[in-house]
């Protein structure tokens, strides 16, 4: 739920503090207007600024080509772009060289923001090398309603930090929690919490559900709300979302975060994205699996692509990472906002009853999953219907 006054004034308000968006200007969130994104951002932020917002219905690849997103700029004099980064990951895996970018004219673009799932370092260095503009990564959820943190163009550009959505938005109080609720020193991944109380625009409960807001995120520690997600704030204050708290594994006693490990796979100059989950492991716990998007045109062996990103963990985490299987597949599942069904995999790979997501992209990857973790030794659970 929203209360109508607090949900205008955050979004009016941050249509220009978080964005930089004046009146007159043409603002484009490339979402499904059904999603939190499109309610906020398609809808009543720009709206509410005197904005031009943008309505379109397709991909960013295959609509008809990884140039769709770039042709609409172009059209329609896009000012501020707002997309998830999946949707950068898919058209550099088609276009890894910006040429379908450079056939058209980008020259009113001020800024690309990013959100919707955490944004690799690779992908937003590819971006802004291939755009020539500021590309922004910001952290926020449905529940939220807004950013949470994000780099406020409009009240001071900060310096971009690869891999951090930068500082808290005003309005939010956002602490690092470790398991006890004490407060985590600067650099060590614990529960990301907003002390409450929530700015405006956050959702104040469920509908008709008072009970099940306060069991859901109020209830762990007393006076935050949880946002479910893990990560760290660094000495500057920067904030770095790594994962979910249910992707921080314990792999033989060593916490870590399937967020970084994918940081390093998706470096790796021939995969264009990736998943990496933590699946049960007798002797350790947990380990973490990768599974790898290839970029277009890439004709090397799997196996020795495999190697290379293995190797590349272990050099940059370390042994400890335990990281020894990845497997390179054709897709991703995803919803249809772009989000990797990561609990999905977890849950399809440790054998324990899932339900087909309703919001699920392409269901016919989830068939090639189940062969390819039947290939690792897994034995996959089948949906259940129940």
């Amino acid at each position: 739920m929203r209360d109508t006054g607090g949900h205008a004034v955050a979004l009016k308000w941050s249509m220009n503090a978080i964005y930089g968006a004046e009146p007159g200007d043409v603002y484009w969130a490339a979402s499904d207007i059904g999603w939190v994104v499109g309610h906020s951002y398609i809808v009543y932020g720009p709206l509410l600024q005197g904005c031009t917002t943008v309505l379109y219905e397709g991909k960013p690849v295959g609509t008809p080509d990884a140039g769709a997103f770039w042709r609409v700029c172009a059209d329609h004099g896009v000012d501020v772009l707002f997309t998830a980064p999946t949707a950068i990951r898919a058209i550099k895996r088609e276009d890894p060289t910006g040429e379908q970018m450079r056939r058209y004219d980008l020259s009113r673009m001020r800024t690309l923001f990013l959100a919707g799932e955490r944004c690799d370092p690779d992908t937003l260095a590819w971006a802004e090398r291939s755009l020539g503009r500021p590309v922004i990564d910001h952290w926020w959820q449905t529940e939220t309603g807004w950013a949470i943190t994000a780099n406020c163009v409009g009240l001071e550009h900060l310096a971009v930090r690869p891999g951090s959505s930068a500082k808290p938005v005003p309005g939010y109080d956002l602490r690092v929690l470790d398991d006890e609720g004490a407060q985590a020193p600067p650099g060590q991944i614990g529960s990301l919490c907003v002390k409450l109380p929530l700015p405006p625009g956050c959702s104040p409960t469920l509908w008709g559900s008072d009970q099940r807001w306060i069991d859901a995120y109020l209830s762990q520690y007393d006076g935050y709300y949880l946002t479910a997600d893990a990560g760290y704030i660094d000495d500057d204050g920067y904030v770095y979302v790594m994962s979910r708290t249910d992707d921080v594994i314990n792999t033989a006693g060593h916490r870590l975060s399937t967020g970084a490990i994918e940081e390093v796979v998706a470096a790796h100059p021939d995969v264009a994205e990736c998943a990496v989950v933590g699946i049960a492991d007798e002797l350790k716990g947990q380990v973490p699996i990768g599974l790898a998007v290839l970029k277009s045109g890439v004709e090397r062996g799997h196996q020795e692509i495999a190697a290379e990103v293995i190797a590349r963990v272990r050099d940059e985490i370390g042994p400890v990472a335990a990281f020894k299987d990845v497997r390179i597949v054709h897709a991703l599942p995803k919803t249809r906002s772009g989000k990797i069904l990561r609990g999905t995999i977890r849950k399809m790979a440790d054998g324990e009853e899932w339900r087909m997501p309703a919001t699920i992209e392409d269901a016919t990857v989830l068939d090639d999953l189940g062969r390819v973790l039947a290939e690792m030794g897994r034995t996959p659970s089948a949906a259940t219907t129940g």
